[in-house]
């Protein structure tokens, strides 16, 4: 058997993996991509992030989301929304991104390798062509695992992709539902039953833990929280799910959920986002010296580094934070420390924006209040409402919220929380401050087009500054106070 022979194997084609390849074909290296699917993109192109951004933006339109605080609940652009509607434009998106990366792959010289594949040793894989046509080794001198992740499931729930689905497979749906059961607040389970509710789809949220999104800010998770229930969510906290049945009547087939709490939820369908698998448990890792996790996942250093030297890993396979945007950097910089070009994880800028699609959009950068209280700094904030911008009147958001985290002392940004409308673009502004180290001043002297939501920054700036004011007049006033009494007591003495 011929042995094809490369500078560089990346195993996985998502967005971590692409880049890795591009990295090192720019460094003048050999590189291939193995992929197994027939389309390049992974999770994030096919069925993940951008098929449910699109479905999104798709059920905001439809639904005339935006519009209803102008023209009354009543208003939608279309009156019967089906699942053909939102993912007419989802194939349109879908195929546009696979194009380019697909292209972007030809011009930059990767090889693209359709097979499954498995180590025989650490510098030696067996691709097995998904056409059929046989297989071949291949001897790599650095490998990048970027396999990606899959729906984590269970053997007690009763996975159909009918009735009861995983986020790998939701958009499967044939029907929009009346009443969707989604257990798992997480991001996914938080934005999929934002974006149901949105189409009027009765949601009911299970978690066993007793808050939406325990990370984020938690004025910004209680604003989220609010709005849902104001959209008819209903919120079932600090629940434990024990068992799920499917039952048919005649009405059609309906999901049971027993709740450990005696509770019993029916739905006519069940998404179920307890998070997410490494893709490993085919690569037989043991062979190249490595272990993966019980959720299969991959340790690596600080340069994505794995226990054995000349394999990386990257992207969601590696765990936190799992995003597209993050995965894509450290592609790029495993390349460069898989060649010499040594570069840490610290090269990633820490100030690396989180973004959260739900309905309406969450995003942040940097500290929450809570961190920030638990390690002892000193800081002040200020906000600003979208009700009180005019953009905000304009395009009917009046729930959003941009909150401003200040260093009470130095002023230097130290977080930025957004709830709202384009809160995952507007976030880039408090980003690009922090990352340059501005102070909350900044904000106060820069002018921002007029009317426009980045107008935010100067409300809740002069919001934080006023509060500043407030603290200052009144220590201020005790000093005074204090000099007044220390003159009274020496009269008094003399």
């Amino acid at each position: 058997m011929s042995e094809a022979k490369y500078d560089l194997v990346v195993i996985g084609s998502g967005p971590a993996g692409q880049r890795a390849a591009i990295q090192a074909s720019k460094l003048g290296k050999k590189a291939a991509v193995i992929e197994r699917k027939a389309v390049v993109g992974g999770v994030c192109i096919n069925l993940g992030t951008i098929p449910s951004k699109t479905v999104r933006e798709a059920a905001l339109h439809l639904s005339g989301y935006h519009e209803k605080s102008l023209y009354g609940a009543s208003y939608t652009v279309k009156k019967n929304i089906t699942m053909e509607d939102l993912l007419f434009r989802t194939e349109h998106v879908v195929k546009h991104e696979l194009d380019v990366f697909r292209h972007q792959l030809i011009r930059n010289d990767v090889d693209l390798i359709n097979a499954n594949c498995w180590f025989l040793d650490s510098h030696t894989i067996m691709a097995d062509y998904v056409d059929g046509s046989g297989g071949r080794k291949i001897h790599a001198k650095k490998i990048i695992i970027a396999t990606g992740t899959t729906a984590t499931k269970s053997d007690a729930i009763p996975f159909d992709g009918q009735d009861v689905f995983t986020s790998d497979d939701i958009m499967q749906m044939k029907d929009i539902p009346k009443t969707l059961a989604v257990v798992g607040a997480g991001v996914i389970g938080c934005e999929y039953a934002s974006i149901f509710a949105a189409l009027g789809v009765r949601i009911t949220l299970i978690d066993k833990r007793s808050s939406l999104l325990p990370f984020i800010d938690h004025e910004i998770a209680d604003t989220l929280a609010y709005h849902l229930r104001q959209e008819r969510v209903t919120l079932r906290l600090g629940e434990e799910v024990s068992g799920v049945e499917l039952q048919k009547n005649g009405n059609g087939d309906q999901v049971k959920i027993n709740l450990s709490s005696g509770k019993k939820i029916v739905a006519d369908a069940t998404l179920y986002s307890i998070g997410r698998t490494g893709n490993t448990d085919s690569l037989n890792l043991e062979v190249a010296g490595l272990v993966a996790d019980e959720r299969g996942r991959i340790s690596v250093n600080e340069f994505f580094q794995t226990t054995c030297p000349d394999i990386y890993a990257v992207g969601d396979v590696i765990g936190f934070p799992s995003l597209a945007s993050t995965s894509m950097e450290q592609g790029r910089i495993a390349a460069y420390n898989a060649f010499g070009k040594k570069r840490n994880s610290k090269t990633m800028t820490e100030f690396f924006p989180y973004g959260i699609y739900t309905i309406p959009e969450i995003s942040y950068v940097g500290k929450t209040e809570e961190e920030l209280t638990e390690s002892g700094v000193p800081y002040e904030i200020g906000k600003a409402s979208y009700k009180e911008i005019a953009r905000g009147q304009i395009i009917g958001d009046d729930l959003g919220l941009l909150k401003i985290i200040f260093h009470l002392e130095t002023h230097d940004i130290l977080g930025v929380h957004i709830i709202g409308e384009g809160a995952s673009m507007m976030v880039h502004i408090g980003q690009a401050v922090m990352a340059l180290g501005g102070k909350i001043e900044y904000f106060i002297e820069n002018i921002f087009n007029y009317p426009t939501l980045a107008e935010c920054y100067k409300t809740a700036a002069f919001d934080g500054i006023n509060r500043l004011h407030g603290l200052e007049e009144f220590e201020e006033k005790n000093d005074q106070e204090s000099e007044l009494a220390k003159v009274g007591h020496s009269e008094d003495e003399s």
